[in-house]
Formats: C-alpha cells, sequence, structure tokens
C-alpha cells in the first residue's frame, strides 16, 4: 500500500539518494549545500515543502512543492510542484500519482487555485502519467543562471 506522508528526520539519506537521483536524471550537478539547504527548508516545512510515498515502509518518490501568489490568480494562491521523482524499481505502481494527488490535496486545502510543473519534452514516462492528471497548456519554459 503506499502512504503518503511528511518527511521525517529518519528519511534524510534516502530522501537525498532519490533527490540526488532525479538531479541525475536531469543531467545536472548540485553542490552538497543545495542537498543541506533544501533539507533544512522541508523540515521547517514554511516556504517549501516535502512529501514522501512510501510503499511496504519503505521510501520511493519524493516531491517537493512550494505555495506563491500568482498575478494571473490575484485572490487565491497557487501551488508549484517543483521536482517529482521515483525509484525506478516502483514505476508504474502508482507512487507519481499518489504523490501529485497529495499535492493537489494539499494546495486545494491551502485555497489554491491550481497546481502546476514543468517536466522536459524528452521525459516521455513521466509525461503519458501527466498527460492522464493534467492538461498540458503548452508553455514553453525560458530560464536565465545568475551568478551565485
Amino acid at each position: 500500500m503506499i502512504d503518503v506522508r511528511r518527511l521525517l528526520p529518519s528519511d534524510r539519506a534516502v530522501w537525498e539518494d532519490l533527490f540526488r537521483a532525479y538531479i541525475d536524471f536531469y543531467q545536472r550537478a548540485e553542490p552538497a549545500e543545495m542537498y543541506d539547504r533544501a533539507w533544512r527548508e522541508f523540515q521547517a516545512d514554511t516556504r517549501l515543502h516535502a512529501l514522501g510515498a512510501t510503499l511496504d515502509g519503505e521510501l520511493v518518490g519524493i516531491t517537493h512543492f512550494l505555495v506563491h501568489a500568482s498575478t494571473s490568480a490575484p485572490d487565491t494562491d497557487v501551488c508549484y510542484l517543483q521536482d517529482l521523482f521515483t525509484d525506478p524499481a516502483v514505476r508504474g505502481r502508482g507512487v507519481a500519482r499518489a504523490l501529485i494527488a497529495a499535492v493537489t490535496d494539499r494546495a486545494r486545502i491551502r485555497g489554491c487555485s491550481r497546481v502546476y510543473w514543468n517536466t522536459h519534452e524528452s521525459n516521455s514516462t513521466a509525461r503519458r502519467l501527466y498527460d492522464k492528471v493534467a492538461e498540458n497548456r503548452g508553455f514553453i519554459r525560458y530560464q536565465i543562471e545568475l551568478p551565485r
């Protein structure tokens, strides 16, 4: 059975393994400090939020999200699902769907008017699920990296 919950301090090592696999999937490299900062933010659960999915008691999926204001929804906030990753060994068993549903439930409770996310166009495996649970509005993302 899939259970979705907040990450516990005891989840740190497995969470980091899953998050590093997510970062690797997108062919990025991040410094160790990024993982430390993210974990602190998720444990504070004020600005950035994280959930974990367990299957038979084992952490097998993670998602990170945040709620923010939007000019196109001036009376409500919106929820950005920033990261979603499941252990490849359990894909196709409903873990990602359960994580998306849990974020959507939390956004609904907070009064958000929508949940949205990005994925790379080549991520066909994830897109098969996303096309079932959400609408692709056709937007293309542009980005400017700023020096740290």
